[in-house]
């Protein structure tokens, strides 16, 4: 898309974001930057129609979903499924004792009262009950990645295909009323052409680094360890691996599957794009040495090919759970004229066009001329340039954000149930979800087997 198709584009489609004055803000130029705020959409959501959900795996993510459901009206819930006691206990102390609970997730799928489930499982499990639910005509919220082996994500979109049942894949930010502005400044060509995105997620914590908290009553008795192996290695009890599963690549996909799928599903949305062609990831295990199996500090690139979306760029993803500094995270989209400093419901919009004109001395061959050749380039330069064409373009600052308790998961849901109630499409389907986590779970690929990984972007396959 030229620059002049883009500002065209921005004009026709308009802006959501609303001017509230100018003030200086922290780690910005001296020069105040332009504040915005992004108005979300209202929801015209009838209570009257009822959705009656089930939770399946009641962890950190489990929890957090079906409250963030529960929130959009007209959405109840039924029942949960969970391998550990104490999370169905726990259910019932949040959620009421009239919710039904079991170990088995399948006896949730065979009730007629539910209409959609919400599956926040180890990675390894999430392709087997993505399948069945829709199967059984359940709609589905699945936490990403979506699939922890690529291939399994073929067989979710063949499922969600066939069966013709909705599918919404949890990376919520693609909710974000801060995304869909970031994609409509990109669009305006506010950054030029993109050449390169980078991003790190860096954590300083022994809770950054999925190093949870494991109750007292854990046992094989109140945990049903063999079924949480799946079809993994058959081992002995043990509280460590069900409790922190993301440190094992048998049952989670590591920083790629976790974090940089994150970000790429962002950039995806951002962009329009369908993904890479090369991958490349290294990386260590440097400070968290608990018996996982996964690295705590990686770096991948990615190069994506010029298609009519976008142009060709580099992306660099990096995640250090040992960063001294403390941590912290940022994406990055830059282009030629500009870039977007995203953050996770706000976004900061840098602009800074060179002039037309190349300039002349400072550290320049310009100064080893003789006076006479220094006047009659100088005269020559300016007969070439034109004032407007010398004129220094002063860097320009803005800063979007969402309101105060502004919640993207929130949206996500509405979107979901949007599409349950009326065939609204999905904002992040089988497809777009694999079209994210394949990416990441090549970099797993290159980092396990020390090569480079060739993707074919298109048809979401290794080659």
């Amino acid at each position: 898309m030229s620059d002049n198709s883009r500002r065209k584009f921005i004009k026709q489609l308009g802006s959501t974001a609303a001017l509230i004055g100018a003030g200086s803000l922290s780690g910005l130029a001296a020069d105040p930057a332009k504040q915005y705020i992004i108005q979300p959409a209202k929801h015209n959501i009838s209570p009257n129609d009822k959705i009656r959900i089930a939770g399946i795996g009641m962890g950190i993510m489990g929890f957090g979903d079906v409250s963030t459901a529960l929130k959009v009206p007209g959405v109840e819930l039924v029942a949960v499924a969970d391998l550990y006691d104490g999370h169905l206990e726990k259910a019932k102390t949040v959620y009421g004792n009239h919710i039904f609970t079991t170990r088995d997730y399948r006896e949730i799928l065979e009730r007629k009262d539910v209409d959609a489930v919400i599956i926040a499982t180890p990675d390894h499990w999430h392709d087997t009950q993505a399948i069945a639910a829709m199967e059984k005509g359940k709609a589905v919220y699945c936490e990403k990645p979506m699939v922890q082996q690529i291939e399994e994500g073929h067989k979710v979109i063949a499922t969600q295909k066939r069966t013709k049942m909705v599918l919404q894949v949890g990376s919520q930010r693609v909710s974000s009323i801060a995304l869909a502005e970031a994609r409509k400044r990109y669009l305006a060509g506010d950054i030029g052409q993109l050449n390169m995105v980078e991003a790190k997620m860096d954590r300083h914590s022994a809770l950054g680094a999925w190093q949870y908290s494991i109750p007292p009553d854990a046992s094989p008795k109140t945990i049903d360890f063999d079924t949480f192996l799946k079809d993994t290695a058959k081992l002995p009890f043990d509280p460590v691996r069900f409790f922190r599963w993301r440190n094992y690549k048998a049952y989670g996909t590591g920083v790629p599957g976790d974090l940089f799928v994150h970000l790429i599903t962002g950039l995806h949305f951002i962009t329009g794009s369908k993904g890479p062609e090369r991958i490349f990831a290294s990386g260590n295990l440097v400070q968290w040495k608990d018996g996982r199996d996964v690295p705590d500090v990686m770096v991948a690139v990615f190069d994506y090919p010029a298609t009519k979306e976008h142009p060709a760029f580099q992306m660099t993803l990096r995640v250090n759970f040992a960063d001294g500094s403390g941590g912290g995270e940022y994406t990055r989209l830059i282009g030629t004229e500009g870039v977007l400093e995203m953050g996770w419901n706000d976004f900061k919009l840098k602009q800074h066009k060179v002039p037309k004109a190349p300039g002349y001395g400072g550290w320049d061959t310009y100064n080893t001329f003789t006076k006479a050749q220094q006047e009659e380039f100088a005269k020559q330069y300016n007969a070439k340039y034109s004032a407007a064409d010398q004129a220094e373009h002063k860097p320009e600052e803005s800063v979007y954000k969402a309101p105060a308790g502004y919640d993207d998961r929130y949206d996500h849901f509405v979107n979901f149930f949007e599409s349950i109630r009326n065939g609204k499409p999905v904002v992040e389907d089988a497809t777009f979800g694999l079209r994210a986590a394949g990416p990441a779970l090549a970099v797993n690929e290159s980092y396990f087997k020390k090569k480079v990984i060739n993707w074919d972007p298109e048809n979401m396959r290794i080659i």
